[in-house]
């Protein structure tokens, strides 16, 4: 059997999966807070033609043997989390997180979402929320008569008001012993799995969390020229795969070909 066609198929699909991702990365360049991916990816199964240290015959084996592989397959795709550059706003409640951890924030059905989007409004009901109205767990309602917001690095929060300072809530972040076991819900978003492990809640700048800068957003962690560069990898490597395809088609050819 000609496994070179296999093979190769499977290498294009594998690329094709790796261009995927190159363009959501792409994609997600000015999205607050996103992490790039990586897609990993191994060998398949090898079919043994002659065994490594297999008997040669006159009493000596055979030093190593022939193995063909069956082409390669994505086994994951790897989140990273280095830090993002953090970009200065004008808004006060504009927060990002310099270290590791994520924000906390209460879902609709009443589950717990992490981010590391930090771009947070008040709603008509005085909630600090998301972008898509997520409520920042931990903080709770702001007073009516809050004039500014003042949010230390160590998390703790004060309200200026007409009467002057009030001391708020401490914002708590959370951390996973894995994040990249962390599942993508779009949005910016992240839900705890078995795999990232249950997340750990402290106080920023103590247990390994980051501190937060108030005034600053996370920018995303793509870096435009990388992706550029491993989009072309990826494309020479479709490209030589469906060469490989197209010679291996035309080696049959000939071979139906041959006359006796």
């Amino acid at each position: 059997m000609n496994l070179s066609l296999y093979a190769s198929a499977t290498g294009m699909e594998a690329q094709q999966l790796n261009l995927n991702n190159i363009a959501n990365n792409i994609a997600n360049v000015n999205s607050t807070g996103y992490k790039r991916s990586r897609v990993e990816f191994q060998d398949l199964l090898y079919q043994s033609q002659a065994p490594k240290g297999g008997d040669a015959g006159g009493g000596g084996t055979t030093p190593t043997g022939i193995e063909v592989g069956n082409g390669s397959r994505a086994v994951s795709t790897t989140k990273i989390f280095s830090q993002g550059q953090l970009t200065q706003t004008d808004n006060p409640w504009d927060t990002a997180i310099d270290g590791e951890g994520f924000f906390q924030l209460t879902k609709a059905d009443g589950t717990t979402a992490y981010t590391r989007d930090g771009s947070f409004k008040i709603d008509a009901t005085g909630q600090v929320v998301n972008n898509d109205g997520l409520v920042y767990t931990g903080i709770g309602a702001v007073p009516a008569n809050v004039t500014g917001v003042f949010i230390a690095p160590t998390g703790e929060v004060s309200f200026e008001t007409p009467g002057g300072i009030v001391p708020g809530p401490t914002i708590q972040l959370a951390r996973f012993s894995n994040p990249n076991g962390l599942k993508s819900l779009g949005g910016n978003l992240y839900q705890e799995t078995q795999g990232s492990g249950a997340a750990v809640v402290g106080t920023p700048g103590t247990d390994g969390m980051g501190i937060l800068r108030q005034n600053y957003l996370e920018m995303s962690n793509v870096n435009v020229v990388e992706e550029m560069v491993s989009m072309i990898v990826a494309q020479r490597a479709y490209e030589i795969n469906s060469k490989a395809i197209q010679t291996s088609d035309e080696m049959m050819s000939t071979v139906n070909q041959l006359k006796r």
